[in-house]
Formats: C-alpha cells, structure tokens, sequence
C-alpha cells in the first residue's frame, strides 16, 4: 500500500483500518477509486452510480465498469504499442545508431515486446540505408556486420555491392520487415482498429518507379480505410521519406520552418495508413479514376481532426497534385 518503507506511518496505518469494519472499507473504496476510475466509462456505465444503495446495485455497476474495461483492454495496449512505435522512430532519427546502441536497444525491445524488434530492425535498415546514401558506405560496413546474425544477411556479398545497389537492398530489406510487422500487428490488434499490411509495400513500388502496382495497393487500401474509425500511423521521419517523392519532404520542410515547435508534438511526425494511400493514388490518368480520388480525399479531410496537420496538409498536396493533372 505504500510507494516506500516508512515504518511509522504503516503501523498507523495498520491500526486504523483494524478498526474498521467491511461496510466502511467498501464505502472508502468505492469513494476513493472507483467512482474516480468509472469517469473514464461511457455514460451509460456512469449512472449506474447514480444509485448503489444496495449490494444488488452496487454489484451491477461494479460489474459494467469491469466488462467495458475488459473490451477495452486490447485498444489501449494497442495504443501503448503505437507510442513505443513512434518512439522507436525518433530514437534512431535524433540519435542515429552505433554497435553498442544496436546491441542495447535490440536486447530492451525483447523483453518490452519482441515485435518492436524487428520494427526497430527495420527502421535502422532505412536509417542506414540514407546514411550511405549520403556519406558512403565505408563507415557502415562493421555495423552491416554486426545486423547479419539478425537478419541473414551475407556480409561478403554486400561488400561487392555499389553504393545505390546497398542502398536499395537495405531499402528491400526493411520493407520486408516492415510488412511482416503488419502482418503482426494485423494479427494482434484487427479487432480494434482496421489495419492494412501493404502500406509500406505500396511505398516501396512507389520508390522503384512500379507505379501501377503502388496504386492498385494504394486503391485497395483506400476502399478498406476510408471510413475506418482507428488505424495505424506511418512515420515521415526521413528514414521512411527516402521512400516518398521530394513533394512530401518539401511539405514537412516548409511546416518546421513556418512553426519550430511542430516537432513537439509527437503525432506531427506521422500521418494515417489513409492520408498516404490517398497521397500515393494521385498519380492516377484517367479522368474517372482521379475524380474519385479527390472525392476520397474530401471524405478523409472530414475525418481527420483539423488539428492533425501534416495529414491535413499531405491530403491538400495530394488534391492539388490531382487538379494540376487535370489542368495539364
């Protein structure tokens, strides 16, 4: 009952509740902890409490409060996993990488949750994938060395690759991590939220010039998302935007250089499985076809809360590209 040893106050402590008795222990109960925990219940549950003048009532309310919490269980540990998600993400963004980080990180997400493990792989696949990009791969060879027993991956060939033909195959790699993640997550939160697992994969065709897969996923994902009530998020940190078109990295540029603080919100650094299928769609040709998507986008723009900015921001870019095609 207590956060630390403190002998005095327990012997306190000890005596009164031996004098109280079973009615009075309920009523403190009941007024301490679970008229406070019942707040966070739908209304319906709420006035239950209203009246708990008998044991019958008190049972009945007590009892609402326990099932909704027990439906309710799955849709918050989802959201934790969400924010250990994102988390993930802006460590190895703010921080980059060493062995001994690698090392570290890998053993805590074990034990944390081992499907943030190869979430994590993944991400640092991307991450240095635009490190070389940028600076060569010398530097990152040991490091490469160190993820093969984690990843298969045969060290020796990936000394005789070029520099974009490394880049690209740790590309390939983290998105097939990545949608095995999905498929994970998928798995374990579907009945909570609505949760499509080509998202990434779309990104990937997208990136390789292979438009006409990336919009049929993109459709496919669109129809299955469009009125979903949750779904999960997709980093635009610039481990994931290598990925995307210089349009979208301007976009999220420009917000930091227009509002400093954007980077504090933590939500500012993602957007919906929504908003980027729809962002992926606009480079649709047919008339019909692009009419519809800027009719998806008006939907979505509904659905999402106008205080969700970069989403709110990748749709109107998305919009815009569409009507600059029309005008071409």
């Amino acid at each position: 009952m207590f956060d630390r040893y403190d002998r005095m106050n327990q012997i306190l402590a000890a005596e009164r509740l031996s004098t109280s008795d079973q009615g009075q222990l309920i009523k403190w109960f009941l007024g301490s902890y679970v008229q406070k925990c019942c707040q966070r219940c739908p209304l319906s549950v709420l006035r239950l409490f209203d009246d708990i003048s008998t044991s019958e009532k008190l049972w009945t309310a007590t009892s609402a409060v326990v099932h909704w919490r027990q439906r309710n269980v799955k849709r918050d540990s989802w959201s934790a996993f969400e924010f250990h998600k994102v988390g993930v993400s802006l460590v190895i963004y703010t921080r980059s990488v060493s062995v001994r980080s690698y090392f570290v990180c890998m053993k805590e997400l074990t034990k944390l949750d081992s499907r943030l493990r190869g979430y994590f792989i993944s991400v640092v696949c991307l991450h240095v994938a635009r490190k070389i990009s940028m600076e060569g791969s010398a530097k990152w060879m040991k490091f490469l060395a160190v993820m093969c027993d984690d990843v298969d991956w045969n060290i020796s060939s990936l000394k005789t690759m070029k520099t974009s033909e490394l880049v690209d195959f740790l590309q390939k790699s983290a998105v097939g991590h990545l949608t095995t993640f999905r498929h994970l997550e998928a798995r374990d939160f579907g009945s909570v939220g609505t949760i499509v697992t080509t998202d990434f994969e779309a990104m990937y065709a997208f990136k390789r010039g292979d438009y006409q897969h990336c919009l049929l996923l993109s459709a496919q994902n669109v129809r299955t998302l469009l009125y979903a009530v949750r779904m999960p998020d997709v980093p635009i940190l610039p481990e994931f935007l290598q990925l995307l078109d210089d349009d979208i990295v301007s976009l999220t540029a420009l917000t930091l250089i227009v509002n400093p603080e954007w980077r504090d919100d933590s939500h500012n650094y993602c957007i919906t499985q929504l908003t980027l299928s729809l962002y992926l769609m606009k480079l649709r040709h047919s008339v019909t076809s692009l009419d519809q998507t800027l009719n998806y986008i008006v939907v979505a723009q509904g659905r999402h809360p106008l205080d969700w900015t970069v989403d709110q921001l990748t749709l109107k870019l998305a919009e815009r590209k569409i009507h600059m095609h029309f005008c071409i």
